[in-house]
């Protein structure tokens, strides 16, 4: 299975202190990656990290703001000159806000945009630089089934995930020339910390395993699969593609 062997490679995870982020970057390490945990809450991140380490994972942590352009470029230069080469980048920070949107909050989306899609560019900037340098990398951008599919309350975060759907085929028109390869994943309704509400709320859940061909929530650790393929050399010629991992529920009404 060398094709899909991270062996030797360095992979970054933002937003990884919990959640998708973190299956991500256990999924990857063990598929043999060194993983790079990042996250703002620097006592999540070391717990995470702790617990990745404990299972005999290489791990390092670079707490920063993804939101913020300047610091995203100190830490991930600092570390490409201190630590190694980021080979890999899964662009997983996110956050989500349901208000209907007559009502929604002009705060909240400016936060949604920054933390959600502006995130996406300064982090995919800052590591696309060095790896253009070396010839090659990857990018795998978290999208969402709302980069695709709409529903009543998160007008601005189906927003947002539309925007990083095109600035992951944007990322893939300029940077493919220089040997990168940038695709995204796009999660159906998967139980995570995110999603908590909706998991916990029966009138939801019994929607969504009717409106979903496999009948239920995802489990986070079926997007490692999704991951380490767009990871390794098994994904050596695709490029801007968006993969939806959803049960099914884009291929149905």
């Amino acid at each position: 299975m060398q094709l899909f062997s991270l062996a030797g490679r360095r992979a970054l995870v933002t937003g990884s202190s919990q959640g998708i982020g973190l299956a991500l970057a256990r999924g990857l390490a063990q598929a043999g990656a060194a993983v790079v945990l990042n996250g703002r809450d620097t006592a999540k991140l070391a717990d995470a990290a702790a617990a990745l380490r404990a299972e005999g994972h290489e791990v390092a942590e670079l707490p920063f703001d993804a939101t913020d352009h300047d610091a995203v470029r100190a830490a991930v230069d600092g570390f490409e000159s201190t630590q190694g080469a980021i080979d890999i980048l899964v662009n997983n920070a996110g956050m989500q806000h349901r208000t209907p949107l007559e009502d929604f909050p002009a705060e909240m989306f400016e936060k949604l945009l920054q933390t959600n899609v502006a995130s996406v560019f300064h982090v995919g900037q800052a590591c696309a630089r060095h790896m253009i340098s070396r010839g090659r990398g990857k990018i795998i951008n978290i999208a969402s089934v709302q980069t695709a599919l709409a529903r009543p309350g998160i007008a601005p975060y189906t927003t947002t995930k539309g925007a990083v759907g095109n600035l992951t085929k944007g990322m893939a028109t300029d940077w493919a020339k220089h040997g990168l390869q940038c695709n995204a994943i796009a999660p159906g309704y998967f139980d995570t910390p995110l999603n908590a509400a909706l998991v916990n709320d029966p009138a939801f859940s019994a929607w969504l395993e009717k409106r979903t061909p496999a009948g239920r929530w995802g489990k986070v650790e079926e997007l490692v699969g999704a991951c380490i393929f767009l990871s390794s050399e098994a994904s050596s010629f695709v490029n801007g593609h968006i993969l939806y991992v959803d049960g099914g529920i884009t291929a149905s009404l």
